[in-house]
């Protein structure tokens, strides 16, 4: 029997996939289960509509991070440190402070997708990376200076 998944399922495949299964399993488990239905016309029509409708939201999210990542790439990201005697840092700058940095000048990125091998320790300039989407990411260059003594 041809059915249409409506949500991902493990083993079988991901929602809009259409697939053939054995009568019983899927009159007796997946359509009871609110898993699947039949795959009428109507059904494969929904689902092709869908499909397409979802490829062009993500295109346009693509479109949208490739934009972001240029924009991202071209801020002056200046972070000053208290530093101690030889020019030690106290303490490191960390994923938050770039995200908060970032958040400040007006892009709302969650410090997961900032990527830090480890925080930054030491006066300098780093380039750290900054997953926007699944396919962009932006370099964005760091730097760590000393804070103005008053």
């Amino acid at each position: 029997m041809e059915i249409v998944l409506i949500k991902d399922f493990q083993d079988l495949g991901k929602a809009m996939d259409v697939l053939t299964v054995k009568d019983g399993y899927a009159r007796n488990f997946l359509i009871p289960a609110g898993v699947a239905v039949p795959a009428t016309e109507g059904n494969k029509k929904k689902v092709a509509e869908a499909k397409r409708i979802a490829e062009l939201g993500e295109e346009k999210k693509l479109k949208e991070a490739r934009q972001r990542a240029r924009k991202i790439e071209q801020i002056p990201c200046t972070i000053p440190v208290k530093v101690g005697e030889e020019d030690r840092i106290f303490g490191s700058v960390t994923a938050q402070e770039i995200a908060d940095f970032l958040q400040k000048e007006g892009f709302a990125i969650d410090k997961n997708n900032i990527e830090l091998e480890e925080p930054i320790k030491q006066l300098g300039v780093y380039t750290v990376t900054i997953v926007l989407h699944k396919d962009v990411a932006a370099k964005l260059k760091v730097w760590v200076v000393k804070e103005e003594q008053k």
